[in-house]
């Protein structure tokens, strides 16, 4: 794939890059901020771009603004942001408005190189990875009008990993059930959620960004 970095780490900015390199990526630009971040898409539209949420110059939230404004400008272009922080509100705005190419890793939990490359190569073919501890805090809801209440135990399990990006045959092996087993829970959440008759959308989207929304 061809990737852009935008780290202002400067030694793991060209570590990330040598990686990517040495499994066969093409690293286009790995720069020190989101304004030159934006400015390097513009002139080479990557397939996808692996982002801090901290970058000069306040070093707050500017790599997570960069990847909305990439989103909004080039949707073609997926997103990894790859942080040691949650962003909460700028995190719910990115992955809420499309699911498509969006993934949100936290530095300190990704254990493996190959769990790092593995969610690259997926959010880069169009689908989704999320640290399950991104979701675990972006979930702030009222549990007295919240209607993931209504969920079981196994229910919320599964919606879980629906929302990290997972397959139902993904959470199946996960969960060490069947593939039907997760496909009637899928279905017993589309109707706790009043999703059974939503016609038009994909109620499995509709039901991950029930799970995030604020």
């Amino acid at each position: 794939m061809r990737v852009m970095l935008a780290e202002d780490s400067t030694l793991l900015r060209e570590g990330l890059a040598r990686l990517l390199a040495e499994e066969g990526h093409r690293v286009l630009a790995a720069v020190g901020d989101g304004d030159a971040l934006l400015a390097e898409v513009a002139r080479e539209r990557p397939d996808i771009v692996v982002v801090d949420v901290r970058m000069p110059p306040t070093h707050t939230d500017e790599g997570l603004r960069a990847a909305l404004e990439i989103r909004r400008r080039w949707p073609g272009v997926a997103v990894l942001v790859l942080s040691q922080y949650v962003e909460k509100r700028y995190a719910t705005e990115l992955i809420t408005t499309d699911t498509t190419g969006v993934g949100y890793l936290l530095k300190d939990r990704v254990a493996q190189v190959d769990e790092f490359l593995d969610a690259l190569e997926r959010v880069g073919a169009g689908g989704a990875a999320f640290d399950p501890e991104v979701v675990r805090q972006l979930l702030t809801r009222s549990t007295h009008t919240d209607p993931l209440t209504r969920l079981t135990p196994r229910e919320r399990d599964v919606l879980e990993h629906m929302a990290q990006g997972r397959t139902n045959a993904a959470i199946a092996a996960q969960l060490h059930v069947s593939q039907s087993a997760v496909e009637k829970h899928a279905n017993a959440i589309f109707d706790k959620l009043d999703l059974s008759h939503a016609s038009g959308y994909s109620r499995r989207v509709l039901a991950v960004l029930r799970y995030l929304g604020s």
